[in-house]
């Protein structure tokens, strides 16, 4: 497989869910080699003025159908973006297009709460800084310190003003915080997107590790739903395709805490491909040519 290295039990694992068809087609989006892509920063820059400057650097892009503001890069790769004076002064932001999904899902409004519960890096706090017009109040969480710099960096370099980064494990949050919408996107195996089984790499995958990664996804979404206010909604997502990191922690916690789940609009999104969920009203990216694998659900506490 080149430079991928699918593990036997993710395989396994990839046809008992998917079958053999669907596994198959999994297996094929991660030997692709996605391009470029990226969002212009609207806090800083409109998408046309975007566009504009970067063709007259020599760089091309296209449009998807679902947002002006994702680009994919078809001419250069992310160091010959990085040089650019556009990129410097904030006006884009180079992410993938799946993890462009959840902020869009969620729908930030100007006047709002939000917490951000794993933000490192940034993407999607400055995401959701940008559809609210810097207008909504965001926390945004990160544990490691010297991530949560390179947070606040992010933040600073997008202009999103209105985010308070606090360096602490969301799970440990005081229960007196209460939040109108919530953002998990849940630390997870990476299945979705298997850069944990690069060769040469430290990563692995197996039972264990799965394990032990859906127990940190409950615990988050638990606390999730603790701090929502009753009757406002959240979204919850990782970059895996496998249900017990997915539907099945998504079941679990509305078992718990009684929320329901409000079923995405998948129409807004034409173009992508969506694997099969065992939860109506959820989605999950299938990896290709163009996006990583990824999973979405929206909920409501009562």
């Amino acid at each position: 497989m080149g430079q991928w290295e699918v593990p036997g039990f993710l395989q396994e694992k990839l046809k008992g869910q998917y079958g053999q068809e669907l596994a198959g087609r999994i297996l094929e989006g991660y030997r692709q080699e996605r391009p470029v892509t990226l969002r212009a920063n609207t806090l800083k820059a409109d998408a046309a003025s975007v566009r504009k400057r970067l063709e007259e650097a020599g760089i091309l892009c296209q449009e998807v159908p679902w947002s002006r503001e994702a680009l994919v890069i078809t001419n250069a790769r992310e160091p010959e973006l990085q040089k650019l004076e556009l990129y410097g002064e904030g006006g884009i932001y180079l992410q993938s297009l799946s993890s462009m999904l959840p902020p869009l899902v969620l729908g930030p409004k100007a006047g709002e709460s939000i917490l951000d519960m794993a933000a490192a890096p940034g993407g999607k706090t400055t995401q959701m800084a940008a559809l609210s017009g810097n207008m909504a109040s965001i926390t945004a969480c990160e544990k490691n310190q010297i991530r949560a710099k390179r947070l606040q960096y992010n933040l600073d370099r997008q202009g999103a003003s209105r985010v308070c980064v606090m360096v602490a494990d969301a799970r440990k949050l005081d229960d007196f915080f209460s939040f109108d919408k919530v953002l998990l996107d849940a630390p997870c195996t990476g299945s979705g997107t298997l850069d944990i089984c690069r060769k040469g790499g430290k990563g692995q995958l197996d039972g264990d590790i799965l394990r032990r990664s859906a127990k940190v996804q409950e615990e988050l979404l638990a606390k999730a739903l603790k701090h929502l206010k009753p009757g406002h909604e959240m979204v919850y997502s990782t970059c895996s395709v496998l249900a017990e990191e997915n539907e099945q922690v998504v079941k679990k916690a509305m078992k718990k805490a009684g929320a329901k789940v409000l079923p995405i609009n998948t129409g807004q999104f034409p173009g992508i491909f969506l694997l099969p969920t065992e939860l109506e009203g959820t989605m999950c990216v299938c990896p290709d040519g163009l996006y990583e694998g990824f999973f979405v659900a929206r909920l409501q506490k009562p």
